[in-house]
């Protein structure tokens, strides 16, 4: 799977959540593609091209990180504090994207650098809707920061 400039990597172990986000975005139109990864180890390891995904070349990275914190292996927050400690990795957009309304977990995300922490809505039409909308902001209207090494 190949990352272009509107790849989102959806970070999600409940296969359940990652179908209806496929459903959400292929409804919405807005991206080419939506690269799945189940745990947080494999999250970093698509990041950065190891492991499970050496043969994925580190460059372009995708568009956006769509997280959850609730993952195995490594927590969300972990992830988070991972990509944020790159060079590599540091401006790439990381929004939360979670069912979890603890005010630990929103406050933990936001110190830790993400973008934007949005609760998962339960009903498939709200869902779909704020799909669509993460979709259009983050890939059409948000101008996002040059890779983690470039000069600003």
């Amino acid at each position: 799977m190949t990352a272009d400039a509107h790849t989102l990597l959806l970070v999600e172990d409940n296969p359940d959540d990652v179908e209806l986000t496929r459903r959400a975005f292929a409804r919405s139109n807005v991206i080419n593609t939506l690269a799945v990864v189940r745990d947080g180890e494999e999250a970093l390891e698509y990041l950065f091209a190891t492991g499970r995904h050496a043969a994925r070349r580190c460059e372009p990275l995708p568009h956006a990180v769509l997280l959850d914190l609730k993952l195995p292996k490594l927590s969300g927050l972990d992830v988070l504090r991972r990509i944020r400690a790159s060079e590599i990795t540091r401006r790439l957009p990381v929004i939360v994207l979670t069912t979890s309304r603890e005010q630990k977990d929103i406050i933990g995300s936001y110190d830790l650098g993400a973008n934007s922490y949005v609760r998962k809505p339960v009903d498939f039409a709200q869902f779909a809707d704020a799909a669509r909308q993460l979709g259009l902001y983050w890939l059409l209207l948000n101008e996002r920061a040059p890779a983690g090494g470039e000069a600003p």
